[in-house]
C-alpha cells in the first residue's frame, strides 16, 4: 500500500472532531498508511505530536504524556504549564473538558489513561476558531477508527505498590456507521512528603523564632472509565456525530503532620500532631450531539455542536490533635469540601474552501459554565462529645460565568506563502456570590483578539514561520473563592475575589529544516502581559502563613525553543529538545518601582534503540530549570524514564517502564519577605514501574518490508 505524499507546510491541519473550539474537517477518507509515522509535524499554526512512540503511553497518564513534549511541564500534582505559564487550555479532541479545567485539571489529566491518546497538538498561537483562554492551547487528540472494519485493543499491566491498569477498546466502521468505544480501570497510589521550616523575622534583624511543618500523605485511588462514540453518515450531505465519556475517582487520603516551634537558642515553645483520615470521591463525564450538513457542495459546511460537561467532588477529613507542649488532652475535627461544576455550550461552525487554496470560517460560540463550592467544618467537645459547628469553615460559593463569541478566520497560499488570518470577540458576564455573608462581586468585560500565522517554504527542507496573537486568561473559580482552605492549619489558601483576567500579547518568529531522516527547528517567541497574577504569602500570626494570589500590572517574558530529532545509527535515534527562557515582572513588593527577572534552560531528550524488528528500549530524561518567583524561586527538577518493548507476536507485546527511575520529584520553594523566610520542599516519592501486555484485535497486519511501529 502506497503511502499518501505529505500535505504542503501551510495546509490546514484536519481537526479530530468537531468541538466548541475548532472548526470542521471534511471525512477523512479511507486510505490505510503503512509506515512509521513522524514523531512531529510542523503545521502552519500548531505542532503535532504522535506519541505512540513513547513506551509509558502504554501504562501512563496523560500527564505522563505530556510532561514529555517540548516546552511542556508537568508538575508532581499533574498541573501543566506552557512556557513556563500555567494558564494554558486543555481540550480533548477539539473539546473542553471540565475533568481537565480548573483547579482539578491535574488529578484529571493523571486519571486520564494516556494509551487511549494518538497524538496531542500544541498550539502556542491558537487561530480564531479557538477561546481566546489561556497563553496556549494543548488538543488531546484520542483514537479513532480509521480504516474500515472491526478492531480492537486489550490492555493489562501491573505495577508497584499495588498499582494497576486494564482495558478494553473497540472500533467498528463499515464507511456509513463509525462505532467506538472502550472500557478503563486504574489503580493509583501516591505517597507525598511536605517540609515547610520558617523563620519569623524580628524588627532589627535576625530570627525571632523558628518552626518546622513535616507532613507525610498517602493516597489510593480506584479510577474507572467509559467512553463511547458514534458517527453516523445519513446521506452524502448530512451526517450525525454523538459521544459519551464519563471517569469516576474514590479512594482514600491518610497523612501525619508533625509541627514544632522553637526559640533562636533552640529551646522548644510548641510541639503537636495531627493525623487526617479521609475520602475523596468524583465523577466527571460530558455528552455531545453534531450535526453536520454539506451546503453547495462538499466544501462548504456548517457543523452544530451540543456539548455538556459535569465534574463533582466530594472530600471528606477526619482529623485529631493532640499536643505534646504545652500538653493537652486530643481534640478532634472535621472538613467536608464540596464542588459541583456543569459546563453547556452550543457552537455552530461555516467552512469554506474556496478556489486557489483559500478557506474561510466563521463561527458562533457561547458557553454557559456554574460552579458551585459548599464546604464545612466541626469538631468534637471533649467533654460532651457533641458535635460543634465551626462557622469560620463554613462556605457556600456560586460562581456563573457565559461567555459569547464570534469569529471569521481566512485561509490562503500565495505562491510559496502560507497565510492564516483571523478575529475573534468575545464578551464574558461572570458573577461570584458567597452566599454565607452575601457578598457579591460581577465582571462585564468584552475584547477583541486578532491571529495571524505565516509561513513561507525557503526550499524543499525548510521553512520560515511568523506568527502574532492577542490572548485572555480568565481566573480559575478556585482562585476567586474567598473561602480559607485549612487541610493544612498552619499554611492556609484562600482565593481572591478581586483578580481581574490577564492579556497577552504574543510573538514567535521560527526556522525549521524536515527530511526523511532528520528533523531540526529553531523558535524566538515574546510574551508582553497586563494584569498577570501570582502566589503571595503572608504572615497572619506566628504558626499561621496565608497564601493567596494578586495582579501585578505588567510582565515581559521571551526566550528561544530548539528540536532536534535525528537518526544516529541504523538502530538508534534520538530526540533533543529545549527552551532558553527570560522573564521579568514588575515586583508590587517594591511599591510597583522594582523589577525582577529570571533566566534558565529547560531540557528534554530521548533514546530509542532499536536492534530487531521486535525489540525496542528507550531512555528518556527532562528537566526543569530553577524560575524566580515574586517573593522568592523554585527549584530545578529532574526525570528520567525507561522502558522496553518486545513484540512477542504479530498481534501481541509486551511493555515495561519504569518512570522516574531517580525519584526527582522534588520541588524546593523559597519565600523571602521582610516578616518571615520560608524554605518549603514539597517531594513525591514517584519511582513507578509497571509491566503488561498488550494485545491487538482485528488490527491490520503489517508489511513485512515495513519498520517496527508502536502505534495501530
Amino acid at each position: 500500500m502506497m503511502a499518501l505524499p505529505a500535505a504542503p507546510a501551510w495546509s490546514s491541519p484536519q481537526s479530530a472532531s468537531t468541538g466548541a473550539d475548532s472548526t470542521a474537517s471534511p471525512p477523512t477518507p479511507e486510505v490505510k498508511i503503512i509506515g512509521k509515522a513522524k514523531p512531529v509535524q510542523s503545521l502552519i499554526d500548531r505542532k503535532v505530536y504522535n506519541v505512540a512512540a513513547d513506551l509509558n503511553a502504554t501504562t501512563g497518564s496523560a500527564a505522563d504524556v505530556l510532561n514529555t513534549l517540548p516546552s511542556v511541564d508537568v508538575d508532581a500534582d499533574g498541573k501543566v504549564s506552557l512556557r513556563g505559564d500555567s494558564k494554558v487550555v486543555i481540550l480533548v479532541d477539539g473539546r473542553p473538558s471540565a475533568q481537565l479545567s480548573g483547579a482539578g485539571a491535574g488529578n484529571g489529566l493523571q486519571q486520564f489513561s494516556a494509551n487511549d491518546i494518538e497524538k496531542v497538538e500544541v498550539l502556542t498561537n491558537p487561530p480564531a476558531e479557538y477561546r481566546a483562554d489561556g497563553t496556549g492551547v494543548i488538543n488531546i487528540v484520542t483514537k479513532k477508527a480509521r480504516t474500515l472494519g472491526t478492531s480492537g485493543t486489550l490492555l493489562a499491566s501491573a505495577g508497584n505498590g499495588g498499582r494497576y491498569v486494564a482495558g478494553a477498546s473497540g472500533a467498528h466502521n463499515t464507511g456509513t456507521v463509525k462505532l467506538s468505544g472502550g472500557l478503563g480501570l486504574r489503580r493509583d497510589d501516591r505517597e507525598r512528603i511536605q517540609v515547610s521550616n520558617v523563620a519569623l523575622l524580628a524588627p532589627g534583624g535576625g530570627a525571632a523564632s523558628f518552626s518546622n511543618t513535616l507532613a507525610e500523605e498517602h493516597t489510593r485511588r480506584v479510577i474507572p472509565s467509559l467512553k463511547a462514540g458514534l458517527d453516523y453518515r445519513i446521506n452524502d450531505d448530512q451526517s450525525l456525530s454523538a459521544d459519551l465519556n464519563f471517569r469516576q475517582r474514590s479512594g482514600e487520603r491518610r497523612a501525619d503532620q508533625r509541627y514544632t516551634s522553637s526559640l533562636p537558642d533552640g529551646s522548644l515553645t510548641s510541639s503537636s500532631d495531627r493525623r487526617s483520615d479521609g475520602r475523596e470521591w468524583s465523577m466527571s463525564g460530558s455528552a455531545g450531539l453534531g450535526f453536520k450538513q454539506k451546503l453547495s457542495g462538499p466544501e462548504e459546511t456548517v457543523d452544530l455542536l451540543l456539548q455538556r460537561t459535569t465534574d463533582r467532588e466530594r472530600e471528606r477529613y477526619a482529623y485529631l490533635n493532640t499536643a505534646t507542649l504545652p500538653a493537652s488532652g486530643p481534640r478532634r475535627d472535621r472538613l467536608s469540601l464540596e464542588h459541583d461544576f456543569s459546563s453547556n455550550s452550543f457552537n455552530a461552525a461555516y467552512r469554506n474552501e474556496l478556489p486557489e487554496g483559500r478557506v474561510l470560517k466563521l463561527g458562533f460560540n457561547v458557553k454557559r459554565d456554574n460552579n458551585s463550592y459548599a464546604n464545612g467544618g466541626d469538631h468534637v467537645d471533649s467533654l460532651t462529645e457533641q458535635i460543634i459547628v465551626d462557622p469560620s469553615l463554613t462556605n457556600q460559593f456560586r460562581y456563573r460565568q457565559t461567555v459569547q463569541a464570534l469569529y471569521a478566520s481566512w485561509e490562503q497560499t500565495i505562491g510559496k506563502w502560507g497565510v492564516i488570518a483571523g478575529t475573534r470577540t468575545e464578551r464574558t458576564v461572570a458573577e461570584g456570590v458567597l452566599l454565607t455573608t452575601g457578598q457579591r462581586d460581577t465582571q462585564r468585560y468584552a475584547g477583541i483578539y486578532p491571529s495571524l500565522n505565516l509561513e513561507r517554504m525557503l526550499n524543499d527542507a525548510s521553512t520560515l514561520s511568523l506568527s502574532l496573537g492577542r490572548r485572555l486568561a480568565r481566573p480559575d473559580p478556585d482562585d476567586l473563592n474567598p473561602y480559607v482552605d485549612r487541610k493544612d492549619i498552619h499554611n492556609l489558601r484562600s482565593g481572591n475575589p478581586n483578580l481581574r483576567p490577564r492579556e497577552t500579547d504574543a510573538l514567535d518568529i521560527g526556522y525549521r529544516v524536515e527530511t526523511d531522516k532528520n528533523n531540526y527547528g529553531v523558535t524566538a517567541y515574546l510574551r508582553q502581559s497586563r494584569n498577570g497574577d501570582t502566589d503571595v504569602t503572608t504572615l497572619l500570626s506566628p504558626d499561621v502563613l496565608l497564601s493567596t494570589k494578586v495582579n501585578w500590572p505588567k510582565s515581559r517574558s521571551g526566550g528561544m525553543e530548539f528540536n532536534v530529532d535525528a537518526a544516529l545509527i541504523p538502530a538508534l535515534s534520538g530526540r533533543l529538545s529545549g527552551n532558553l527562557f527570560y522573564s521579568e515582572f514588575v515586583d508590587s513588593s517594591l511599591g510597583m518601582s522594582g523589577m525582577k527577572s529570571t533566566t534558565g534552560l529547560n531540557l528534554k531528550g530521548s533514546l530509542d534503540y532499536r536492534p530487531t524488528r521486535g525489540d525496542t528500549a528507550q531512555l528518556s530524561f527532562s528537566r526543569a530549570a530553577r524560575r524566580q518567583t515574586l517573593q522568592g524561586e523554585v527549584s530545578p527538577v529532574n526525570l528520567v524514564n525507561l522502558g522496553y518493548k518486545h513484540q512477542l507476536t504479530t498481534d501481541l507485546s509486551l511493555v515495561a517502564t519504569v518512570s522516574d527511575v531517580f525519584n526527582g520529584q522534588r520541588q524546593r520553594r523559597t519565600v523571602s519577605t521582610p516578616a518571615l523566610m520560608q524554605q518549603y520542599e514539597r517531594w513525591q516519592p514517584g519511582r513507578i514501574a509497571f509491566v503488561g501486555l498488550t494485545y491487538l484485535v482485528g488490527a491490520p497486519k503489517k508489511s513485512k518490508a515495513a519498520s517496527f511501529e508502536y502505534d495501530q
